[in-house]
């Protein structure tokens, strides 16, 4: 097959000062020649606000330029060139209109059906004149599908791909695909997708793409866990209590309630999302930064994995989600879920791991929450005050801080929790931080498979999930009505003090400002 090589570029064009210039030392050759990035479903929310806006930020920094690149949208919708950049220019931001002009020129539309060939044979036609152009730098012929279109088109938009898009086998260079999650609905349903996309594309060609990998903090966790020695002897059961990986939304469905009921949010974030964090928390350290070897440890830890007890679940449905008209009356389609997680391994046996997300909450944060056990021999009588705590908190106002108990100011002693903070606005005040969508297309281009999800793992991930899954969706396991705007059911606060969490009394986590100082 066409360009199976996971190695690839270094940064395209000039470099950056942003945090994806790190990315150079990753050992990557030099490729050069046309890239040809076609964005299918070009018409689509997904493409106008997160694809488009991806790929003008990595033009803005230079890892993609006119003279080498060409972008093409792809859609059933009947539009011309102007048609589809100006459906697209209000999402480009920070830009001069010389700059964003100059992008814009790059982005031809073809217009076509999903699973009919006569619009891809025009899509390769199209391709292929740019790559042939005598204004396009000389060498390989690079050619980029990002398929931001729903699961259900996959097999017949992939297959008209292979038969009509590869790049030519007169050229060197490769062909890669970019699929978005949702992966099927169970493991049945995911392995039949893979095994479709696994009949036409070899795996060093398929990116499935979780943008949660893409973030600034989620990247970080490998840099914390494994260059810091001081972690290295703490981050086990003798000294971890619990871990909190969570995620809420302060709004619910929001006319997206027929499409978010086919799936619910275990299905939305926590078996995609809030599972590779986990991974990335759980995982032992790899043999080397090796996208290969790092996507093995994964696995590792997933398969580790006990079965989830239906003791240690608690679903909730918010009051009001079901008055959306598109939203079955009888719905049981969880809105929130709390799942434990155990791992049956000498590093983890006995630490809970809860995952929680929910919609409709009382607040917006994606955090990770290091628990750590009680210090003994409490001479200071300090333990109702709260634990240490390693926190990671993903978005917003992405910071981490480490929850320390410290001496209060002034001639008594006493005690009060405080924090070590490194909140990224203040400390990297002129440092941009790369939006999730961008670093993983630059990560695509590069042949960087390390922020991807490869097919073991996704089938070691819903191995995990799917028994609870036909449980919920056959009834035997109800959701629980809570009220919009609260931390959701009561019983996932008291599942999550069964685990051993202790909240902090009295304390509440502020991100610094300037202004403080």
């Amino acid at each position: 097959m066409s360009g199976g090589s996971g190695v690839s570029s270094p940064s395209l064009g000039r470099i950056s000062t942003s945090s994806l210039s790190d990315l150079q030392d990753l050992e990557l050759s030099s490729e050069s020649g046309c890239l040809s990035i076609v964005v299918l479903g070009a018409s689509g929310d997904l493409a106008k606000k997160k694809t488009f806006p991806a790929l003008f930020n990595l033009f803005q920094q230079g890892f993609i330029q006119s003279g080498e690149v060409h972008i093409f949208g792809y859609a059933r919708s009947d539009m011309s060139d102007d048609g589809l950049r100006e459906h697209i220019r209000g999402y480009l931001k920070g830009s001069s209109d010389e700059h964003l002009s100059q992008f814009l020129q790059l982005i031809k539309y073809v217009s076509g059906s999903y699973d009919n060939g006569t619009g891809f044979e025009l899509l390769n036609k199209t391709i292929s004149e740019n790559e042939t152009s005598e204004n396009n730098q000389p060498g390989n012929a690079r050619r980029l599908f990002y398929l931001a279109l729903p699961p259900s088109v996959y097999p017949s938009v992939c297959k008209m791909i292979r038969s009509y898009c590869m790049t030519p086998s007169s050229h060197t260079g490769w062909t890669r695909v970019i699929v978005e999650k949702p992966f099927g609905k169970d493991l049945d349903s995911a392995e039949e997708l893979s095994a479709q996309l696994g009949e036409l594309f070899d795996e060093e060609q398929l990116y499935r793409i979780d943008h949660y990998l893409g973030k600034e903090l989620v990247q970080n966790l490998l840099v914390l866990r494994f260059a810091n020695r001081f972690f290295l002897p703490l981050w086990n059961r003798d000294n971890i209590d619990n871990v909190q990986i969570v995620f809420r939304e302060d709004f619910g469905t929001d006319g997206r309630g027929g499409y978010f009921d086919q799936y619910g949010i275990i299905r939305d974030i926590i078996q995609n999302h809030l599972l590779q964090v986990f991974c990335l928390v759980a995982m032992e350290k790899p043999v080397s930064l090796s996208p290969e070897h790092i996507r093995d440890e994964k696995v590792k830890v997933l398969q580790s994995v006990s079965s989830i007890k239906h003791d240690e679940v608690v679903l909730g449905q918010y009051d009001g989600y079901k008055d959306d008209p598109t939203v079955p009356n009888e719905s049981n389609t969880p809105t929130f879920a709390s799942v434990v997680l155990r791992v049956h391994n000498e590093r983890w046996d006995g630490v809970p791991f809860v995952l929680k997300a929910g919609k409709a909450l009382s607040s917006k944060k994606a955090e990770i929450r290091v628990q750590f056990k009680d210090a003994p021999g409490d001479i200071f009588r300090c333990k109702k005050q709260g634990r240490n705590e390693f926190v990671i908190r993903l978005q917003p106002s992405e910071a981490m801080y480490m929850k320390l108990t410290v001496k209060k100011p002034g001639l008594e002693m006493a005690t009060e929790q405080s924090e070590l903070d490194l909140s990224y606005g203040l400390r990297y005040q002129d440092i941009k931080i790369p939006e999730a969508y961008e670093r993983l297309i630059l990560d695509t281009i590069r042949g960087d498979q390390q922020h991807f999800v490869r097919r073991d793992e996704l089938k070691a991930a819903w191995q995990i999930f799917t028994p609870l899954l036909h449980d919920i969706d056959s009834g035997r396991f109800k959701a629980l009505p809570y009220q919009p705007g609260t931390r959701g059911p009561p019983e996932a606060d008291e599942l999550s003090k069964r685990t051993g969490y202790v909240p902090t009394l009295g304390y509440v986590w502020a991100p610094p400002t300037l202004a403080k100082f």
